[in-house]
């Protein structure tokens, strides 16, 4: 149990989660940048979340945070409360046709339980970085399939600390989006698969793993992919038209090995990756007139107000 001093506000009375003020967040972030959140809570479990989210006023900011990466955190860092998601929400259940998992459990975790379990249908997980929380939330998709594809259900819980369970429908699910409630959190999901070749459903994650490899930055500081692909278009071939490949801009550039992809090079800024963003979407309009719109969240304040200091 947390203890909390005499300055937390009222919201953080009874809850049982990690609590933190001015807790840094660029660690946690895959670009390694970022300011940090006026508070950072790791609930305990699902209880402990219903107390906050119940507790916590409405004109205070709500953050979900995931695996965080496909997410520029701003240098000013994040307002109100981050809610970071940990253990008790990463269970993964198998089952005949199917697999729930945790909001917090890793994309690649995922597909990895369905391999040894023979389900097949969700190898396309492992080439996703991410949580799936967050794979929901934006319709994760990749190598030939997507989360709307094998999506049977969510609970996610709403403001008022009650839990219901969102299907398809719902959730109106389109290209890298879904239609979630203000303030709500996913706890967990149902994805659907069928039954196959354990040998095969390997086979296809170690292609999957190698084409990610041979053609992606996977081991450098980024965030997967920059910008969405336009209809009957790809991004990077835009961006390389434009000549933005190996583009730069203080310590962020546009990967010389995917041009879709940016690269914290060592001291990149928050600003720094998203100036250099924002100066690709100009190149490639002029160009090509093509509006290339983010896949990669941006949030945050662009700087800390000087009267906050370090602490909210």
């Amino acid at each position: 149990m947390t203890a909390l001093d005499s300055t937390a506000p009222d919201f953080t009375k009874n809850l049982r989660g990690r609590l933190k003020a001015a807790a840094p967040l660029g660690p946690r972030c895959w670009f390694r940048t970022g300011g940090p959140a006026d508070w950072l809570f790791v609930p305990e479990d699902e209880d402990d979340l219903a107390t906050l989210l119940k507790n916590l006023p409405e004109n205070i900011p709500l953050t979900v945070l995931g695996a965080c990466s496909n997410v520029i955190i701003r240098d000013g860092g994040l307002e109100g409360v981050v809610v970071k998601l940990a253990r008790g929400f990463a269970d993964i259940q198998v089952e005949e046709n199917g697999i729930i998992a945790g909001s917090a459990a890793l994309d690649i975790t995922v597909a990895e339980h369905a391999a040894a379990a023979s389900l097949d249908g969700l190898a396309f997980l492992s080439g996703i970085p991410g949580s799936i929380g967050g794979a929901i939330r934006m319709n994760a998709g990749a190598y030939g399939s997507d989360i709307a594809t094998v999506f049977d259900w969510a609970d996610i819980m709403l403001p008022n600390g009650n839990v219901k369970r969102f299907t398809a429908q719902e959730l109106a699910f389109a290209y890298r989006y879904a239609q979630m409630p203000e303030r709500s959190v996913v706890l967990r999901a149902r994805l659907h698969a069928t039954r196959g070749d354990t040998q095969l459903i390997r086979q296809r994650m170690d292609e999957i793993k190698a084409s990610r490899e041979a053609s992606q930055p996977v081991r450098a500081r980024t965030g997967g992919s920059t910008f969405r692909n336009p209809d009957g278009h790809k991004a990077w071939a835009l961006i390389d038209e434009a000549g933005c490949r190996g583009l730069l801009q203080g310590g962020a550039q546009m990967s010389e090995k995917h041009c879709n992809f940016m690269l914290n090079l060592g001291e990149a800024t928050s600003t720094d990756l998203e100036t250099l963003g924002e100066t690709v979407r100009q190149r490639v309009l002029q160009h090509s007139g093509i509006d290339l719109h983010w896949e990669i969240k941006r949030i945050g304040r662009h700087s800390l107000p000087a009267q906050e200091g370090q602490k909210p």
